[in-house]
């Protein structure tokens, strides 16, 4: 017998915070009214760490800003395919790439990150490309490097980069 994705049911008990939270936002949703397009021109890449709340950092509000995260802030394929649509769909000209201090993905290999998932969880990982950063502001700077001189992209996008300081919340900026 085979599983289908349709098979499932939503598991509404690990869920129920979520949906509470969600009904009260709902009730007190007053429609922005704003066009999907980055009212600020702006995109920032940053990590999927809870700590930073992107749009707060840079003083700026939803509707702003185009908002791409993942684990460490990295420039992936998926994040360029994204900032192409971005400028050209949405009136983004500018990104802000910005890494955080004390984030999990630096300071660890590739294969430190392996080993630890597979002993503690029983997982092999080993097909996954976690990009980890061995030295942050290298990284930031290849990364920088890699939205200029992507060929898809305008070549009159601002990109800088920044990191923020999750102790603080000063962002710093750092020049390629």
């Amino acid at each position: 017998m085979s599983t289908h994705l349709s098979d499932h049911v939503f598991p509404m008990e690990a869920f129920e915070d979520v949906l509470a939270s969600n009904a009260d936002f709902a009730d007190h949703f007053t429609g922005l009214g704003l066009s999907g397009r980055a009212a600020e021109h702006l995109a920032i890449i940053t990590c999927m760490d809870s700590r930073i709340a992107p749009l707060a950092v840079v003083g700026m509000h939803p509707g702003d800003a185009k908002i791409l995260r993942n684990a460490g802030a990295r420039v992936t394929d998926d994040v360029l395919r994204t900032l192409v649509l971005a400028c050209y769909l949405l009136e983004v000209n500018r990104v802000l790439v910005m890494p955080h201090t004390r984030c999990r993905m630096v300071g660890s290999t590739e294969d430190e990150i392996h080993a630890i998932i597979g002993e503690r969880f029983g997982v092999d990982t080993r097909s996954v490309e976690f990009r980890t950063v061995p030295e942050q502001e290298s990284a930031l700077r290849h990364d920088l490097q890699r939205i200029r001189s992507y060929p898809l992209l305008p070549d009159d996008l601002a990109v800088g980069g920044a990191i923020y300081d999750v102790e603080t919340g000063r962002i710093r900026p750092i020049d390629a």
